[in-house]
């Protein structure tokens, strides 16, 4: 049986990788430049500057399919870091320890670095030729 909407997965899998990798580096620029909002930048040569460099430049990487799942891979394992140094010690629940955010970021960054940029992507053109679109629902 066809799945709904399954022929525009490619699609959608991009619109999921624009979108969390350009939301990714609001956080980055929130830490390192205090925008978007009013809160203050943070020490580039503190653990919330170096996480606020990799958010930044991991997400724009991400949104832009450069070097995807490496930045994806990096991405992944800070936000482990992250849940781990900052939620756990509250307790192991995300939803009762405010790391549910971490956690998904994590897990669908660990997705794309296993799946790659897919289409709309840096990483596609610079491949033409190659293996364009490594993500299938098969």
């Amino acid at each position: 049986m066809e799945r709904f909407l399954g022929s525009f997965s490619p699609y959608f899998y991009a619109l999921l990788r624009i979108v969390a990798g350009a939301m990714f580096a609001m956080h980055g620029s929130q830490k390192l430049f205090g925008i978007p909002g009013d809160k203050d930048p943070v020490e580039l040569a503190s653990l919330m500057g170096v996480a606020g460099i990799v958010e930044l430049v991991g997400g724009i990487l991400i949104a832009i399919g450069l070097f995807a799942s490496i930045a994806a891979f990096i991405c992944s394992g800070q936000m482990a870091v992250a849940f781990f140094m900052s939620h756990f010690p509250q307790g192991w629940n995300p939803l009762l320890n405010g790391g549910e955010l971490s956690v998904l970021y994590c897990f669908l960054f660990l997705y794309i670095a296993s799946v790659g940029a897919g289409i709309w992507s840096l990483d596609a053109l610079r491949t033409t030729g190659k293996r364009k679109d490594a993500h299938r629902f098969a």
